[in-house]
C-alpha cells in the first residue's frame, strides 16, 4: 500500500512534470521553419551552397545521393555521386571554395578500420544529375587490430568540419561505462590514406549517452565559431586557439524536447539551422532555425585569458 506522503508527492509532481514537458516541446517547435520531404526521413547532414540553397543527405540505407531543397522543404533536385557508396553517411561540410565533403564514417559497432570521406566539386558547378568524388580514407592508429574493448569504444563518428585545409572529426562516444568524452581528430582534405591525429577532447555529460552523443558539427562562415549538436543542445565554442576548438569559451543552447537531431549548419554568422529525423511519422522530420544573438546561452567555461566583457546568462 502506498503511503499518504508518497501519493501526495506524486500528485504534486505529475502536473509540474507535465508543464515542464509541454514547455520543452514548445521551446523546440517555436524554432521550426518547415517540414522536410518524407524521402529525407533520416536526414544526417546539411549544408548551404554559395547561392544559399540547402543541400541534404540521408543516413545509411539510401543511395549515394545529395538532395537540394526548396524553401518549403520539398526536393528540387537530386545529384548522385557515381563512384561512392552510402554505407553510413553521417555529416556534410564544405571548404572556402565551396567543395562539399560527405562523411561515410558511421561506426556504431566500432569495427570499421578504414573510413571514407567523399570530396565533390562545388554543387553550383554541377550541371548534370551525377558527379564524381575524390576519395579520402583514414584510420585511427589507437584502434589497433583486435576487437575494441567496451571501455575504448570511441571510434564512431557523426560530425566533422573543414578548417585551414584540414578535416576535423568529432567522435560519437559509445564507451561502456559511458564517460561522455568527445575526441577531436584531424586528417587531410585531399585524396590519400591518413592516420587520424588526436588534437583534443571535450566532455559533454556522463548521464544518459543518447542525450549527449555528438551527431553533427558546423563552423561559422568566418571560421570563428564552432557548433556541435546533440539531441538536446547546441554546444558553442568561441575564442579558441589554433585548431584546438575546445580551448576557448564554451556555452550551451538548450533545444527543448529530445528528438533525434542529426544535422546542423550555419546560414550566416548569426543564424544556425538544424534538422531532426522523423520518428514513425509522429514527430521530427523538420528544419529549425536559431538566432545566436537571441538565444539563451548557458556558460560552461571561459578561457582564462578571455577579455570578453559581454554579460551572458550563467549556467
Amino acid at each position: 500500500m502506498l503511503r499518504k506522503g508518497s501519493v501526495i508527492t506524486t500528485v504534486t509532481l505529475l502536473p509540474i512534470a507535465t508543464v515542464l514537458f509541454v514547455m520543452s516541446v514548445y521551446d523546440l517547435f517555436k524554432m521550426k521553419t518547415v517540414a522536410v520531404d518524407p524521402r529525407l526521413k533520416e536526414i544526417s547532414g546539411i549544408e548551404y551552397d554559395k547561392y544559399k540553397r540547402l543541400w541534404a543527405i540521408n543516413d545509411g540505407g539510401d543511395g549515394a545521393v545529395l538532395y537540394m531543397l526548396n524553401k518549403d522543404g520539398t526536393i528540387e533536385r537530386e545529384v548522385t555521386v557515381s563512384n561512392a557508396k552510402n554505407v553510413d553517411w553521417e555529416d556534410m561540410t564544405q571548404n572556402s571554395f565551396g567543395h562539399f565533403f560527405l562523411g561515410d564514417f558511421g561506426n556504431n559497432d566500432n569495427d570499421r578500420r578504414w573510413l571514407t570521406i567523399y570530396k565533390i566539386e562545388n554543387p553550383i558547378d554541377i550541371k548534370s544529375d551525377t558527379t564524381e568524388a575524390e576519395i579520402i580514407k583514414f584510420t585511427y592508429p589507437e584502434m589497433g587490430r583486435g576487437k575494441v574493448k567496451p571501455k575504448d569504444k570511441n571510434y564512431d563518428l557523426e560530425a566533422f568540419v573543414e578548417y585551414k585545409r584540414k578535416l576535423y572529426l568529432f567522435t560519437k562516444n559509445r564507451t561502456k561505462p559511458f564517460d561522455g568524452i568527445t575526441k577531436l581528430y584531424k586528417v587531410g582534405d585531399h585524396a590519400a590514406n591518413f592516420d587520424a591525429q588526436l588534437v583534443g577532447e571535450f566532455k559533454t555529460c556522463t548521464t544518459l549517452e543518447k542525450l549527449c552523443w555528438i551527431t553533427s558539427a558546423a563552423l561559422s562562415p568566418d571560421r570563428t565559431k564552432l557548433v556541435l549538436l546533440d539531441s538536446t543542445s547546441l554546444w558553442l565554442f568561441e575564442n579558441f586557439e589554433g585548431d584546438n576548438f575546445f580551448s576557448g569559451d564554451v556555452s550551451r543552447i538548450d533545444l527543448g524536447v529530445v528528438t533525434q537531431k542529426e544535422a546542423v549548419t550555419f546560414y550566416d554568422e548569426n543564424t544556425l539551422v538544424f534538422t531532426d529525423e522523423e520518428f514513425k511519422g509522429l514527430f521530427g522530420g523538420n528544419i529549425y532555425e536559431v538566432k545566436l544573438d537571441r538565444a539563451k546561452r548557458n556558460v560552461i567555461k571561459y578561457r582564462e585569458s578571455s577579455k570578453q566583457t559581454e554579460t551572458v546568462l550563467k549556467q
